[in-house]
């Protein structure tokens, strides 16, 4: 079939994890639109089909962890979580429930891999091919690949000769895993490592953990969801959402109208225990300026990095665990369930690989240069190329042959981090430059895909056939971008929030610090003055923006 011969959708959606469903569902049954979902594994899910890893769970708390009642209230009103933070199976079960709920499968082309989507400017439309050589047509191309997708696997000298068994807890096999008996290497200690090692010392002879930069870990406090506490959230679902969309990070709790250094120490640390008590991430809503002022900020530090000395028996792997070289919330912080107590047994060692770094992967084991430690299995918890890696993966590229890579070769340029100049009819679901990983996922997720329906039905009701920033709008964006992150403390990390975890990546902060409820805001007053900053084009005619 040529080119011209193909079927034309109205829209082609990349992934079926949160984004995608819910995509899939505002395209299809509230607009009318023809639209398929391409989806890389064999069943959906996105992250929560992926990370199967022990111990993996959400680190929001379940209940806002969800679609809201913008798809359904009778489905809040169905789904009854088990636990505070929900594991892995079952978030799977939930969103597994949700496509059944809404009959989404249909619609959804599993073990299907996008390997090119090119616009073609003549037609209007994106041309999408599959790793199978499948061919598809679309007038409008959706990502909804997730910003934690491409899987981070460091090239230590001698990894591919290691004769044991190496996962990656991104790709972690479904028939599981049993480290019974065997000595076991976890190579990195970010939100997956803090997750998985109490998981496996628990099993396995002995672990080594492998720590490049020690964390602010805060305590999760998970524990079963009971009746009396269901029944109060479901009876207050519609205020507990509307919290969500209006505050900084995605979350229904509000940031104290208080400066760290404002009250006296004292009171000041009693606030801290009462937020610790209270687990999950209320330490960072106890004061207003953790994240914008270095001495407030260290204050909250020394509290967790107490916390820390209280629970590990042994001082000096107590300080390798303590952070010393970035502020707190500048790094991903990970919570965690007994995590601190694991290195009390006797069957965990803890490596600093900054005095002595990973000189290779052997046949046997891992190679620092203090000496080897053999090993019968090595995971690694080495994260992801966030943001942007999944996206570079899926070969766009726009008009006139320019491709998405090298547009954002010296750092990703975007306008309001959901379209991108030079790509017509291309939407990012919590692409680049929007809050994403700096909030409560489902909650920008929605927020995304609401507003590219409500933009989706305006070109519609307008017959408009192609929109696209403008070149101005992107700078303007790009320069307020870099303007807000700049009054932050979020670039003084060496995290993944800002690209240092792959080799060569442009340093930047690639999610918005404006907070949820702003950007919010934004992109309504955006919409609202007829998609200001787009240009919006009829066939042959261009429409002012």
């Amino acid at each position: 079939m040529s080119e011209t011969d193909l079927p034309e959708l109205d829209a082609l959606v990349v992934g079926a994890g949160f984004s995608g469903l819910y995509m899939l569902h505002r395209l299809r049954d509230t607009l009318g639109m023809s639209t398929v979902v391409l989806e890389a594994a064999d069943d959906l899910g996105g992250t929560w089909y992926w990370n199967r890893y022990p111990g993996a769970r959400c680190d929001s708390e379940s209940y806002f962890y969800s679609f809201s009642d913008r798809l359904s209230e009778d489905l809040l009103e169905e789904w009854t979580w088990t636990e505070r933070f929900a594991a892995q199976p079952e978030i799977l079960r939930y969103l597994q429930h949700v496509a059944e709920r809404f009959d989404l499968r249909r619609d959804i082309r599993f073990g299907t891999t996008v390997t090119a989507a090119s616009w073609d400017d003549d037609a209007g439309r994106w041309l999408v091919t599959t790793a199978d050589g499948d061919r598809y047509a679309a007038r409008f191309l959706i990502t909804a690949v997730g910003c934690l997708s491409t899987t981070n696997l460091p090239e230590f000298p001698g990894r591919d000769e290691f004769r044991g068994r190496s996962f990656h807890t991104g790709l972690w096999p479904h028939e599981g895993v049993d480290f019974t008996g065997q000595r076991v290497a976890v190579i990195g200690t970010g939100a997956t490592g803090v997750q998985l090692i109490p998981e496996v010392a628990e099993e396995a002879a002995h672990v080594t953990v492998f720590q490049r930069t020690p964390n602010y870990d805060i305590a999760g406090g998970n524990h079963p969801v009971t009746a009396e506490f269901d029944r109060r959230i479901k009876d207050d679902y519609r205020d507990i959402w509307a919290r969500t969309r209006d505050t900084a990070f995605g979350f229904p709790y509000d940031v104290a109208d208080r400066t760290a250094l404002s009250v006296p120490e004292d009171e000041r640390q009693e606030i801290f225990e009462d937020a610790w008590a209270q687990g999950g991430f209320r330490l960072g809503t106890t004061f207003n300026d953790l994240l914008l002022d270095e001495d407030a900020n260290e204050t909250a530090a020394e509290f967790l990095r107490n916390k820390i000395r209280e629970r590990v028996d042994d001082p000096e792997i107590a300080e390798m665990l303590a952070p010393k070289d970035h502020p707190f919330f500048t790094k991903r912080p990970p919570l965690e369930n007994g995590y601190y107590e694991t290195y009390n047994r006797d069957n965990v060692t803890l490596v600093d690989v900054r005095r002595s770094p990973i000189e290779a992967i052997t046949p046997t084991g891992v190679r620092t240069a203090d000496g080897e430690y053999e090993v019968d299995s090595i995971v690694y918890a080495t994260g992801f190329d966030a943001m942007t890696g999944t996206l570079f993966k899926l070969g766009i590229t726009g008009r006139d042959g320019l491709s998405l890579v090298d547009k954002w070769t010296e750092g990703t340029r975007t306008y309001l981090g959901i379209a991108t100049h030079d790509f017509p009819n291309l939407f990012m679901i919590t692409g680049p430059q929007s809050p994403s990983v700096l909030s409560n996922m489902p909650v920008s997720i929605e927020q995304h895909v609401d507003w590219v329906t409500d933009c989706l039905r305006h070109l519609r009701d307008q017959g408009i056939e192609r929109i696209e920033p403008t070149a101005e709008a992107e700078e303007g964006w790009v320069a307020h971008h870099d303007e807000v992150t700049a009054t932050t403390l979020l670039p003084r990390a060496n995290s993944w929030w800002v690209g240092a975890n792959i080799p060569g990546k442009h340093r930047t902060l690639y999610p918005y610090a404006g907070g949820v409820g702003v950007y919010r805001g934004i992109c309504d007053d955006v919409a609202a003055k007829g998609y200001e900053g787009f240009t919006l084009s009829r066939a042959g005619a261009t429409a002012p923006a």
